[in-house]
């Protein structure tokens, strides 16, 4: 099925997402098939600690290159367009009065106005709110995380009170980019929901929660300036692009733009649809780090993994979240420990493929495939807990550090493809232990359905089915992100109803990876008890 417009030609639909490294842009058909995409990088500035920073300014116009290049790549009139959906990471946008940047570190550069996700400057203001106990703190898995943003909030009032005060928005970063392409300063239920503590299933921000961790300014000015209009994810914003929106975009004014979600969100969107039944679903999203998505149609409170959040991904459902705080960013330093590291990146790069893909090839050559690569791990008997930036689910320990167990003096390629595995398998035995978790908890899953771009290689699909014992599902999407949001964009410019349709419509399973069996399945309980050991004297240890 392909939408048409009045005057004939097929419809397209816009999906931005922006990473944590780079801003994309993908057009996609009515039936998700993606005709071209573009990619600008952008900044990411680190200081000393846990200060991590971007810029909205650069952000916005690679969003802008992105969507310029795409659609020339695409060749396709801008009013083919029915609309553009975004999402971005859950990184938090100061703004000024008449959206002017405004400095949130010590640096005083004003164009340095984004706290970035991963940014832990706001440890301490997190275990403060942790220590009250409030009730909120239920739909967050029971803590908070850092990583979320009214402890940064907090931090922002109490280390820089000047910009706090100057603040006339606060964003979470997709409504940031939906308020630049139309100037409506609505929120998404996703980003408020699971980010800064809206009680979407009743239509609320909790005024003593606020009022109780030290942010009771922002209550009394009626969460005016993180919120006061939710709407869900697909909603049509404002009258569409404004007139300088889309000239920056390349787009025509009045274009549809969606309400966004976060970027793992949309990897969920664009992949837990395609059979069909979202429900019975773990949307992996396995990139940088690694988000789990689990829909259920009545709420499940899950010790340390966040949420229930209503209506945050697939409306009038409930989703917990949970993750791993590193995951191809813990693949890629483990690797770099390994004395073979920079030279093997060398002969990756000369061959033109990743380190992560030379090694997961080497390792699949195993005479009994894919599945029997766990053997080189365990041959030499390598053990990894890959948390080097805390645990976040499901202890919600950002305390909690890496281990790596049985490093010998080798220094061979054969012991670094073995070290390789022993990380894919260590993420894999952490996904298993949040699934485990939720299953206690009364949330079940029947399969995993993965996507981000460290989850590409056949070997890491088939080790995560093994270490898991779940099967793991591919979608046809080459980019189930930037998928997700363009479904969003196609709801808001009508070519489906809503969101379910779209992801049913626009969404297909390409491959299945089964789990093992055996002595393979048990040879992983093995070192999944192991996993669980080395966490536990880690944590004794500390």
């Amino acid at each position: 099925m392909t939408s048409t417009n009045p005057a004939g030609g097929a419809r397209y639909a816009i999906g931005v997402d922006v990473g944590t490294g780079s801003a994309r842009a993908g057009i996609f058909d009515a039936v998700g098939r993606m005709v071209a995409s573009a990619k600008r990088d952008i900044t990411v500035f680190h200081e000393s600690g846990a200060i991590v920073e971007q810029s909205s300014t650069e952000i916005w116009h690679a969003v802008c290159h992105a969507v310029k290049e795409a659609m020339a790549q695409a060749a396709v009139a801008p009013e083919r367009i029915a609309g553009i959906g975004f999402d971005a990471t859950c990184s938090l946008v100061v703004l000024g009065e008449g959206g002017k940047p405004l400095p949130v570190g010590p640096s005083e550069a004003a164009e340095r106005d984004i706290i970035v996700w991963m940014d832990h400057r706001a440890l301490e203001q997190a275990e403060r709110i942790n220590a009250t106990g409030h009730d909120v703190l239920r739909f967050v898995g029971g803590k908070i995380s850092p990583e979320m943003e009214t402890p940064k909030l907090l931090w922002l009032l109490e280390n820089r009170p000047q910009v706090f005060a100057a603040a006339w928005q606060f964003f979470d970063l997709t409504d940031f980019l939906t308020w630049r392409a139309t100037g409506d300063v609505a929120r998404s239920t996703c980003t408020v929901t699971c980010k800064w503590t809206y009680l979407a299933h009743e239509k609320r921000w909790d005024e003593s929660y606020f009022r109780t961790v030290g942010l009771g300014v922002l209550a009394d000015e009626g969460f005016a300036r993180i919120g006061q209009t939710i709407v869900e994810p697909g909603t049509p914003l404002g009258q569409g692009l404004t007139q300088e929106a889309a000239a920056q975009l390349g787009l025509l004014p009045g274009t549809p733009v969606a309400t966004g979600v976060i970027d793992a969100h949309a990897g969920g969107i664009g992949t837990v649809g395609a059979q069909g039944r979202p429900e019975s679903c773990l949307a992996y999203v396995f990139g940088t780090s690694s988000c789990t998505m689990t829909t259920t149609r009545d709420p499940v409170f899950v010790p340390g993994v966040w949420g229930p959040y209503y209506s945050a991904m697939v409306p009038q459902a409930w989703l917990n979240e949970g993750g791993q705080s590193v995951a191809g960013a813990a693949i890629e330093r483990l690797l770099a420990m390994h004395p073979l590291a920079s030279e093997a990146a060398s002969r990756a790069a000369r061959e033109g493929q990743s380190l992560p893909a030379m090694l997961a090839a080497l390792a699949g050559q195993c005479e009994e495939g894919l599945s029997g690569a766990v053997r080189l791990a365990h041959a030499q008997g390598l053990h990894v807990v890959p948390e080097f930036l805390g645990n976040r689910a499901p202890f919600a320990d950002p305390h909690a550090r890496a281990v790596i167990a049985g490093l010998g003096m080798e220094t061979d390629m054969a012991s670094l493809v073995a070290l390789y595995v022993a990380g894919m398998c260590s993420i894999g035995y952490g996904l298993r232990q949040i699934v485990e978790v939720q299953a206690q908890a009364g949330a079940p899953i029947e399969q995993v359905v993965i996507s981000g771009g460290a989850g590409r290689l056949d070997l890491v699909r088939q080790l995560l089915a093994d270490a898991t014992g779940k099967p793991v599902l591919a979608t046809h999407a080459e980019e189930p992100v930037l998928l997700g949001a363009a479904m969003l964009g196609g709801v808001a410019g009508g070519l489906y109803g809503n969101v379910r349709e779209a992801m049913a419509a626009m969404s297909q399973i390409s491959k299945v990876y089964a789990s093992a069996t055996g002595e393979i399945a048990a040879l992983h309980d093995a070192r999944y008890r192991a996993f669980t050991q080395l966490q536990d004297v880690a944590r004794a240890i500390r």
